[in-house]
């Protein structure tokens, strides 16, 4: 499969930006919003972390703003040594947080496994940051308020 020139410019681009960050601060923050059908939440996860011995972070169905500062929180503990374990409870950026596992990451990582240059089927593996609700309560919590797609569980949804 070939590519155009433009689109091999704009990647060649991006890819040098994305080795900048990565070079500055161990990761970066890919977010992508939401997509036009139901169940498609905005979601955001890590690049680089693979690099460093650990799989990388996803956190969906925040805004950019809170998905950046969740993942920056949370990446950073890992940069300074830190290994997630699912099911650890965690509190990052005033925000209480269960580590997954997530079951698909070739269908989510996209960005990483092209960083990587590894094929969906050999996905670099992932870990879902799952959120509280305001009132504290988990997708599972029978006082969930987030509604059915607020927070889709791991393996449930795809890019």
């Amino acid at each position: 499969m070939s590519t155009d020139p433009q689109t091999t410019a704009w990647l060649d681009q991006e890819d040098a930006h994305l080795a900048a960050v990565i070079r500055r601060a161990r990761f970066a923050v890919q977010y992508v919003g939401p997509g036009e059908g139901p169940g498609e939440p905005a979601f955001g996860y890590t690049i680089g972390l693979f690099g460093l011995g650990h799989p990388e972070l996803v956190v969906v169905g925040r805004h950019a703003h809170a998905t950046h500062a969740l993942l920056d929180a949370v990446a950073a503990e890992v940069v300074a040594g830190r290994s997630l374990v699912p099911g650890e409870l965690l509190d990052a950026a005033g925000e209480q947080l269960v580590v997954e596992e997530c079951p698909n990451p070739g269908a989510v990582l996209l960005g990483a496994n092209r960083w990587y240059q590894r094929p969906a089927e050999y996905s670099v593996p992932a870990q879902q940051l799952a959120w509280a609700s305001p009132a504290g309560c988990f997708p599972w919590d029978a006082g969930w308020d987030g509604g059915p797609h607020g927070q889709p569980r791991p393996g449930t949804w795809t890019a």
